[in-house]
């Protein structure tokens, strides 16, 4: 398959809206708490945030250790009211639902929108390597996952990104985040999807 490179006014909106300061809207994605090895779906949460303030979110489902995370987040936003308001998309890692890998590329060319996945610190490829060996079609799994690009490191912040230039990306980061080290669209989709899933928020977002 061949992947198309995003437009570029998409591409160059995010450094418009920087140098203009602008707020810049985004949508995290985060998976809910789930039990390995069942048959369960897993939950979705996708919280729409204008810079730090919340704005509106969607839920879905997807399989565990499945393929379908990518076409799920495209489901959720095409045809809906939130992509036409959304600037950016961040995911909370580059996989949902354990190993259910998101093909970054793949959803920035169908979203049109720069995507990022934000990770807490620098993966240990070789681990991750090793533990999708236990799961089907391992070699395709990795293939997916090295689509996705080199991660980044511009502290506090560790990244893959699909549609917009590393640099530019950090500033945009910095901006979605309130305190810490995780964006607040993110933040809020961890602790919503806790929630829904366990009755209350877990300690860490």
């Amino acid at each position: 398959m061949i992947i198309l490179p995003l437009p570029k006014a998409n591409i160059m909106e995010l450094e418009t809206l920087l140098r203009n300061r602008r707020k810049i809207r985004a949508i995290g994605f985060d998976d809910a708490p789930f039990v390995r090895h069942t048959a369960q779906p897993v939950g979705v949460a996708g919280v729409i945030c204008a810079g730090t303030r919340f704005e509106g979110m969607v839920w879905g489902e997807i399989d565990a250790d499945g393929w379908n995370a990518t076409d799920t987040l495209c489901q959720l936003l095409i045809g809906g009211k939130f992509l036409s308001q959304i600037h950016v998309v961040l995911l909370d890692g580059i996989s949902l639902g354990g190993f259910n890998i998101v093909d970054l590329p793949l959803l920035s060319e169908r979203l049109e929108r720069p995507c990022i996945a934000v990770m807490r610190k620098q993966p240990r490829l070789t681990a991750i390597i090793h533990a999708m060996q236990r799961l089907p079609y391992p070699d395709k799994r990795l293939e997916v996952l090295r689509r996705a690009g080199p991660v980044y490191e511009h502290p506090p912040f560790y990244f893959q990104v699909c549609g917009a230039d590393a640099e530019v990306t950090a500033q945009v980061l910095e901006q979605l985040t309130d305190c810490g080290h995780v964006p607040e669209a993110l933040r809020l989709a961890h602790l919503i999807a806790s929630a829904v899933v366990k009755g209350e928020s877990g300690r860490q977002a």
